[in-house]
């Protein structure tokens, strides 16, 4: 499921203590109020993040800037269609419930959570913009650039009804965009119903020794729990075949983030010595996330329902059997080289092409056999750069002149029209 929403911004100090008295029977989650969860604030990142995972020191910001996503993305970049209130909007009497009943495309489950947990919309918000920024740099060589997702809902739900290989990466990154944010709020101490990982406690051993558990641990398994809820609850309305496709991504999606979780320590003892260290495990820079899934489109295997309708099986046999980590698709994409609404495609006209390239971003790939044009334009960069002691690196300002490749347009440069 591909829902789209505004990047919201954080706005107030997340130091707050949230309350859980039980679980919801169906998505496994927190129910509030109830008992006290850690308060956490939230870091400005650098030695104040460091300090705060290890217990060394505590951030006291009143109201931090809001941590910049992986990708530089920000609240006001890329734009999104679909707004998200702000803090002081959801906090109203009932106004959680306007809000959520007036996002379209949320099923009856989505809403629930959505009037259930509305600070979560917030982060859900930022996920959106996260791997929707790593989206378009993961396809930026490519005909389709997931810019589509700029250009209007309609024109990017024409590219999900393909079951395509551009599907089955959209929905693996979206998933795994909401995993991330979710579990980054936790930890931030943005959302009442989670905190740090409650089980990273006490002593444990690796290779290099004993060490004990410290400061905030991410929660990877609640970021999961929560995006499972939410993104998969429209596909489980349906029980064919797409639906079973799109639940299989958006795993894909999710396991992902867990992969790239790592154990983080720093050790203390005489002159830095490794007497005693202090360890918790810290999510990956976002970008990995997007490169393990691009590894994944490229070897993405095409399926087909087998004789049950309740799996796949390859359509290839001379194919291995996918795995829960692999991307899978049912119909082969389309070129992207013209402008079709159909399909979602938006062409390759005007598209910047490396003449000199032999990859997917080639004038002859590009630009689909059409040729292209050559404009030559002058451009200032910074050149002659010197280390001067101490410390400063200096730099002249020189003028550039690069030539530029843009792919030729059709013949026919308007949308295809089918009759």
């Amino acid at each position: 499921m591909i829902f789209e929403l505004k990047a919201g911004r954080p706005g107030e100090l997340a130091a707050k203590r949230g309350r859980v008295t039980g679980w919801d029977g169906n998505t496994n989650l927190p129910l509030q109020p109830g008992t006290p969860a850690e308060p956490r604030p939230r870091s400005l990142g650098g030695e104040e993040e460091l300090k705060r995972r290890t217990g060394g020191g505590v951030c006291v910001c009143v109201e931090c800037e809001p941590r910049t996503p992986p990708g530089g993305v920000t609240a006001a970049s890329p734009p999104l269609p679909l707004p998200l209130p702000s803090r002081r909007y959801m906090g109203a009497v009932g106004s959680s419930r306007v809000m959520c009943d007036n996002v379209p495309g949320l099923v009856s489950r989505q809403r629930q959570l959505c009037r259930r947990y509305p600070e979560a919309m917030l982060s859900i918000g930022r996920g959106v913009a996260a791997w929707t920024a790593e989206c378009q740099h993961q396809f930026r060589r490519h005909r389709w650039d997931c810019n589509a997702l700029e250009r209007g809902q309609r024109l990017l739900g024409r590219v999900l009804l393909r079951s395509s290989r551009e599907s089955a990466f959209v929905h693996a990154i979206s998933s795994a965009g909401v995993v991330f944010a979710i579990t980054r709020a936790c930890s931030q101490g943005e959302l009442k119903s989670c905190s740090c990982d409650p089980k990273k406690k006490g002593s444990a051993k690796d290779s290099k020794g004993h060490f004990d558990w410290g400061g905030c641990s991410d929660n990877i398994d609640y970021g999961i729990k929560f995006a499972r809820a939410f993104v998969d609850a429209k596909e489980r309305k349906g029980k064919d075949a797409r639906a079973l496709m799109n639940l299989h991504n958006n795993r894909a999606g999710r396991k992902a983030v867990k992969r790239f979780l790592k154990q983080e320590c720093k050790c203390h003892g005489v002159s830095g010595s490794c007497t005693l260290r202090t360890c918790w495990l810290a999510m990956a820079d976002f970008r990995k996330t997007g490169d393990y899934l691009w590894k994944k489109y490229n070897g993405a295997i095409q399926v087909v329902m087998n004789q049950d309708g309740t799996g796949f099986t390859v359509a290839n046999k001379r194919f291995k059997k996918p795995t829960k980590n692999d991307l899978v698709y049912f119909e082969s994409s389309p070129d992207y080289c013209i402008r079709d609404r159909d399909v979602g495609s938006l062409g390759t006209a005007g598209r910047v092409c490396n003449q000199t390239s032999r990859g997917m971003d080639s004038c002859e790939v590009m630009c689909c056999g059409r040729g292209y044009d050559t404009s030559r334009v002058s451009r200032m960069t910074k050149c002659e750069c010197k280390f001067h002691w101490c410390c400063a690196v200096r730099c002249q300002d020189c003028l550039e002149v690069v030539d530029i490749h843009t792919c030729k347009a059709p013949k026919s440069a308007g949308w295809i029209s089918r009759t």
